[in-house]
């Protein structure tokens, strides 16, 4: 759900790790991308309004004043939302290249 949320704000690159097994951490990280720290706000608050709509609050969220990399930890799910050149940097996915990794399709393309 929290991919397609991200999707409805024109998220780029959205991505869904898959880290059970690995990790004590989470089981997925959800990494998405946006063009400017507004947009990344934007993705951030979209996601977690949509979830909180659902019943489903995050256990905290961080990052959301600088609007440069957002972290939302539901637990089992940590969703990360970055600006496109900090996600080039950080390179989760590099990080965790040995995680089962599936990509979000835009539903209006």
């Amino acid at each position: 759900m929290c991919g397609q949320y991200a999707e409805e704000k024109k998220a780029k690159d959205v991505l869904l790790l898959e880290l059970a097994g690995l990790t004590d951490i989470a089981d997925y990280f959800l990494l998405a991308s946006g063009t400017s720290e507004r947009h990344v706000r934007t993705i951030s608050e979209h996601i977690e309004k949509s979830m909180k709509d659902g019943g489903i609050k995050p256990l905290f969220t961080e990052g959301y004043e600088e609007g440069r990399w957002v972290i939302i930890d539901y637990n089992d799910l940590i969703v990360h939302v970055f600006l496109e050149e900090l996600r080039e940097l950080y390179d989760l996915e590099s990080l965790w290249i040995e995680a089962k990794q599936y990509r979000m399709e835009a539903q209006n393309k």
